[in-house]
């Protein structure tokens, strides 16, 4: 295919299927991908095909009301994700890859660790969320202790520090603030080890406790049907 089809292609995403500004970047970007690297073919007309506009728009937020009345319907560890995510503005993954070494007490501030642009950063941990934190690590801890007495793997540890430091995943510090009750099997390795929590468990909760809080007492359709959750 030459310059007319592939425009012809881009103009009918953008026109007819009217798909968003980051589909259409992918498929230029594929199609990029197959002319430069497998078919070894230069275009330098792909600069002249007009793209679909980047919409930018308000992001929807929650009232402190809509999040009080989510929260009565949310109990133990998810209430306390979910409280969490709403009060130090952590993404989903990074909440559930926390580490216990993530959490400074002392210093009421929690490290996030490659975050977003794979950088490090360092949020403020609310006060209410102290005591919480603490009754959740103990009970991070009881599995900690199981493992440790059954002789089970240490956690998954990123890049080469499981090389480096063999036993470091076995150690209290590197275990997860939010580890999955059951054990799993790394498809990485093939070591059953514990994870930590899966992110769609605490999505599901959410999204059953903002329908119990629409049915019981509605809130303005514009903002209680979106959520922090994504």
């Amino acid at each position: 295919m030459g310059k007319p089809e592939v425009e012809a292609f881009l103009t009918w995403l953008a026109a007819e299927r009217r798909v968003s500004a980051s589909t259409h970047r992918q498929a230029l970007s594929a199609l990029l991908f197959l002319y430069g690297e497998v078919l070894g073919v230069e275009l330098p007309w792909l600069d002249g095909i007009s793209r679909p506009r980047q919409v930018k728009r308000l992001p929807v937020v929650l009232s402190a009301d809509e999040v009080k009345r989510i929260f009565r319907f949310m109990e133990g560890e998810h209430l306390l994700m979910a409280k969490l995510l709403y009060g130090t503005g952590l993404r989903i993954m990074e909440a559930m890859r926390l580490r216990v070494k993530d959490i400074d007490f002392t210093r009421n501030t929690i490290i996030v660790r490659e975050a977003k642009g794979n950088k490090d950063r360092a949020v403020m941990l609310p006060a209410t969320l102290v005591e919480p934190l603490h009754v959740q690590l103990a009970r991070a801890n009881a599995l900690w202790v199981r493992d440790r007495e059954d002789g089970r793997p240490g956690v998954y540890l990123p890049h080469a520090l499981e090389r480096k430091y063999p036993r470091a995943g076995q150690s209290w510090a590197w275990h997860w603030v939010f580890p999955q009750d059951s054990l799993s099997t790394d498809p990485r390795s093939g070591i059953e080890r514990r994870h930590h929590a899966h992110e769609t468990a605490f999505q599901r909760a959410f999204k059953r406790a903002l329908g119990l809080a629409q049915v019981h007492q509605p809130a303005t359709p514009h903002t209680l049907r979106h959520s922090f959750a994504t």
